[in-house]
């Protein structure tokens, strides 16, 4: 397993922890604000949970990322990775959670929380076991699974409110653009910019959510 771990220089390693160092801080207050928005607009206690649980796969995330890009010993680097690589799977679920739940909790909704949620966690259990295999297909389930909103389209357009959609699309685009960077690997610091783009679609995000999801009182 540690013949595969990528070789970065000390200079982009370091860029790496620290971009989802402060990544994993921003995401921890965000936590904690949507948490304490819920109670205030008096979501339901459903609704809450949605939101602690996208939350928590945001933190999650960001510090499995951090804790890869800062360990030294090869080994604990190598479970990290598995750590990084599949938590992603569970952020695209996670984030997915709060718009089904508050926005779309019908028969589409349903159905689609169960599908992402399962393709999660069939991610994480092939991330487990067969980490560095099938590549460009890891990367193709991250899209698919990103933007498989679209077969709910009508429903979404329908409940979600217009600055959300906004907001959500932007972040989908940065996201899948954030792809180029990560595949570009003679890009000195290609690995930390695409942490940024990360960080800056996962904000068009947060504050589709925070913003627009819950109804005011």
């Amino acid at each position: 397993m540690n013949r595969e771990l990528p070789e970065y220089t000390e200079g982009e390693e370091i860029a790496n922890a620290v971009t989802h160092a402060v990544a994993t801080g921003l995401s921890l207050a965000g936590l904690a604000a949507l948490t304490v928005l819920g109670v205030v607009r008096g979501a339901s206690a459903g609704q809450i949970a949605s939101l602690v649980v996208y939350g928590t796969t945001l933190v999650l995330t960001h510090l499995a990322s951090t804790l890869y890009h800062s360990v030294r010993n090869r080994q604990a680097k190598a479970v990290f990775r598995i750590l990084d690589h599949a938590s992603i799977y569970l952020l695209i679920a996670g984030t997915y959670t709060p718009f089904l739940v508050i926005r779309l909790w019908n028969p589409w909704g349903w159905a689609l929380l169960g599908v992402v949620w399962a393709m999660a966690a069939a991610g994480v259990v092939f991330k487990s076991l067969f980490l560095g295999r099938l590549r460009k297909a890891s990367v193709v389930t991250y899209v698919a699974m990103g933007w498989l909103i679209v077969v709910a389209a009508k429903q979404v357009l329908s409940h979600v409110p217009l600055g959300a959609l906004v907001l959500l699309l932007a972040g989908g685009v940065i996201y899948t653009l954030g792809i180029i960077f990560y595949a570009w690997k003679r890009l000195p610091f290609n690995h930390a910019i695409w942490h940024l783009m990360v960080l800056a679609g996962g904000m068009c995000h947060y504050f589709a959510i925070f913003l627009y999801l819950l109804p005011a009182r």
